[in-house]
């Protein structure tokens, strides 16, 4: 348990030998013969226009309010079912496979239970890690994405979040599988681009009406950009309340980001299961070739 929740070494564990050869089959249920292949369909009684009507109401009104993404995972997925890897480790990030109309998709989500979603220095390697695996085995990627951003401190600084963040960066800059990023609620500054932005190479890009797509959240952004007009106000308080009104309705919300081109489409929650199968779907022929080189230089 200490290589699988502190240092990381390790991706799974088993009671004994039997549940071990069990998480070991079923890992490899997941994957293909080889890096020319594709992984191998399973087959599925769930309906592929199966809606999930919880999903309008998940999302807590009060955006500082956590919620499981583990629901919204085990909601979408086939059957209900999918095979964690590194539960234990960095638990800020989910990392998992499940399939969608029977085919193996690999998942990168932010858990906002734990450290508000942030992303941090173990998230950053275990999630760069998986992008990394799924590619190199032809695995499509879905990105979840509840970030408020990096996690700010001494400890991450001087670790070198940057450095550590960066390689996230870099596996999904170099990932040359189909990507789909679905936005759920936060999406803030650097770490909403490393959590697979249209730029980073997002093939497309989903949100659900609760996103909030900006450089910060509402709260912060008042206070720095409006610094001036709350200052000099009769009453501050009104005023900075009408001005973090003012950045929700003009910034922070999906509908501007789709109109700039960030998000392609503002969904119904409830019918992302469908939306992403068809997402997939279309991106099955994706063919993406790499520069010629002998290889990246990644930020290790």
């Amino acid at each position: 348990m200490t290589h699988n929740s502190i240092s990381g070494v390790a991706h799974f564990i088993g009671k004994d030998d039997d549940d071990t050869l069990a998480q070991v089959k079923e890992l490899l249920s997941y994957l293909p013969s080889n890096n020319l292949e594709i992984a191998p369909p399973a087959p599925t009684n769930d309906d592929i226009n199966r809606l999930i009507p919880e999903f309008n109401e998940i999302i807590p009104d009060n955006p500082n309010k956590a919620y499981d993404i583990y629901g919204i995972i085990e909601k979408i997925a086939d059957d209900g079912k999918y095979f964690d890897v590194a539960p234990h480790y960095a638990k800020n990030i989910v990392t998992c496979y499940i399939r969608l109309a029977g085919n193996t998709v690999g998942v990168i989500a932010n858990q906002p239970k734990v450290a508000a979603g942030c992303l941090d220095i173990n998230a950053s390697d275990k999630a760069a890690r998986f992008v990394r695996r799924c590619d190199a085995f032809n695995i499509p990627l879905l990105t979840i994405e509840d970030v408020p951003g990096f996690l700010p401190g001494v400890g991450q600084e001087t670790g070198g979040i940057i450095r550590h963040g960066a390689k996230l960066l870099y596996a999904y800059c170099e990932a040359t599988v189909p990507k789909v990023t679905l936005i759920l609620r936060k999406a803030y500054g650097g770490a909403y681009i490393a959590m697979c932005n249209k730029e980073l190479g997002a093939d497309i890009v989903l949100a659900w009406p609760s996103a909030q797509i900006a450089v910060m959240g509402a709260d912060g952004a008042a206070n720095i950009v409006f610094k001036k007009d709350i200052k000099e106000a009769d009453d501050p308080i009104a005023k900075r309340q009408e001005k973090v009104r003012e950045y929700e309705e003009k910034f922070n919300n999906p509908y501007r980001a789709a109109e700039m081109g960030y998000v392609e489409d503002v969904i119904e929650p409830a019918t992302s299961r469908q939306r992403l199968i068809s997402a997939f779907d279309m991106l099955e022929s994706k063919r993406e070739s790499l520069p010629a080189k002998k290889h990246g230089n990644i930020p290790l």
